[in-house]
């Protein structure tokens, strides 16, 4: 079990930190929220890997490229949601 979570905020760190260099722009998170956009991710790969297979929805998580397409998916929809702030010095 403690395994499992150890994996789960690996897999969601670095799925995270890849979706953040990904998306242009600057997105002010912390490390938790990188881990939970990560974590999230990874459910949203999975639902969308489960639905384009036809196994329908299962809940879960996916692999590492599904949790960085899912990471990506997810941050692109909160910049887009939330706008981006320009930056200026």
């Amino acid at each position: 079990m403690l395994w499992n979570i150890i994996v789960l905020i690996v897999i969601g760190l670095v799925a995270g930190f890849i979706a953040r260099a990904v998306i242009p722009g600057k997105q002010d998170m912390s490390i938790v929220a990188t881990i939970v956009l990560g974590i999230i991710g990874s459910l949203v790969g999975n639902l969308l890997g489960g639905l384009i297979s036809g196994r329908g929805f299962e809940l879960g998580t996916a692999g590492w490229i599904g949790s960085i397409i899912g990471a990506i998916v997810v941050l692109g929809v909160y910049v887009a949601v939330t706008g981006r702030k320009s930056v200026r010095r």
